[in-house]
Parts: C-alpha cells; sequence; structure tokens
C-alpha cells in the first residue's frame, strides 16, 4: 500500500536512478566537437594582431553558434520509443540532461569569454544574452523535433536548420530589426532586447514541446515477423 508523502520521494529516487543512464548518454562528442571548433575560433582573438572589439564580438558570436550546434544533439535519444512508457516524464528526462550538460556549458562560455583579450573583449553580459538565446533556440527546436516527429535523434538535422537560420538571419534581416550589429551601433540597446525575446520565445517552446502528445501517432505498417 503506498505510503502518503511518498510520491515525491518515490520521483526523487528516480531520478537518481536515471542520473547514470543519463550521464553516459549524453551526446559527449558531439558536444566536445563544438566546443573544441567553438574554442579554436576565439582563439583567433589572441592570434590576430589587428583584432579588435568587433572581430571579437563575432568570434564570440561565432563560437556560441558553434556550441549551439552541439547542443541540438542534447535531446537525442536512440531508445525513445522504448522509454515514452517509463514513470518518469519526458519534460523530466529532458530537465535531467539539461542540468548535466549546464555546468559544462557554463564553464566552456566562461573560457570562450577570458580568452578574448580584455582591452578588445565586447560587453560580456549583452553577448552572453546572445549566447544564451543562441543555446535556447537549438534546445527548443530539438524539442519540436522531437514533439513533432517520431524521430529519436534529430540533432543532426536541428544543426542543419540551426545553422541554415544563422546565415539567413544574417543576410536577409531587415536593418530594423538587426540582431548582429556591433557595440558601437546605434542599435546595440534595441537588438539585445529583441535578444530577449528570442530567448524568452525559445523557452516558451521548449516548454511546451515538452510534454508527450495526448494522442500518439500509430504506425500501421504490418510488423515482420
Amino acid at each position: 500500500m503506498p505510503v502518503p508523502g511518498d510520491a515525491g520521494g518515490g520521483q526523487v529516487r528516480l531520478i537518481g536512478a536515471l542520473l547514470v543512464p543519463a550521464l553516459r548518454t549524453l551526446p559527449w562528442r558531439a558536444l566536445g566537437a563544438a566546443g573544441a571548433v567553438g574554442l579554436l575560433i576565439v582563439s583567433m582573438a589572441r592570434l590576430t594582431e589587428e583584432a579588435d572589439e568587433f572581430l571579437a564580438l563575432n568570434l564570440l558570436r561565432a563560437a556560441a553558434l558553434a556550441f549551439a550546434l552541439g547542443l541540438g544533439f542534447l535531446l537525442d535519444d536512440p531508445a525513445r520509443h522504448t522509454t515514452a512508457a517509463v514513470p518518469t516524464r519526458r519534460p523530466v528526462r529532458h530537465a535531467l540532461r539539461l542540468a548535466l550538460v549546464a555546468p559544462v556549458t557554463a564553464m566552456w562560455w566562461s573560457a570562450a569569454v577570458l580568452l578574448v583579450p580584455e582591452d578588445i573583449r565586447p560587453p560580456v553580459g549583452d553577448v552572453t544574452l546572445e549566447a544564451g538565446a543562441a543555446f535556447a533556440l537549438a534546445l527548443a527546436a530539438s524539442a519540436a523535433a522531437i514533439r513533432c516527429t517520431q524521430a529519436a535523434e534529430p540533432g543532426q538535422a536541428v544543426a542543419g536548420a540551426m545553422l541554415t537560420t544563422a546565415v539567413l538571419g544574417l543576410l536577409l534581416c531587415p536593418e530594423r530589426w538587426a540582431l548582429f550589429v556591433g557595440t558601437e551601433d546605434p542599435r546595440w540597446a534595441a537588438a539585445h532586447d529583441r535578444w530577449g525575446m528570442v530567448l524568452a520565445g525559445a523557452v516558451l517552446v521548449w516548454g511546451v514541446c515538452g510534454p508527450e502528445p495526448l494522442k500518439r501517432r500509430v504506425s500501421l505498417r504490418p510488423v515482420r515477423a
């Protein structure tokens, strides 16, 4: 007979039991490769004698995009179709993965920022907002792909979509909605207001796409013996 008030403790124990398996199944190779590429990009700020604040800013943006491409693989789960019925809900499993990778992401971003010489380092708070928005967009896109499709590992498609969106946004974004402006540009503050909206929208999309659909798609294809 279940003990009253023990439901919360049982959930905590279940999450604890999932901790090690989740740690093992995180896409460490994708994250490591993305992180290494990002740090290599930022290191150009120290290797180039003509580096200035605008170049350093764009190198940090490129590094953040590189790491965001790695985060696009965070929610990949080859066993998705066998774990859908486990007692722990999908938002909890996704949140656990995010909690495990968040310290690594924070340390990586700190290292990326510190690689930029202090005299040409752009405003850390503003550029961190841009990076956070890129990271949240990657997670939101991955959650949306899992919610709307049967794909168990949408990371590759998400990374491709993120890269394409970044390039098109840079080339086609109207001047009055420009996001990738320099610190000397008078639109800097307004651009970061929009970055804040992008971050909030991405978090909202991730929250909406987190739960399992109420009606799951049923495959009508016959099962081979």
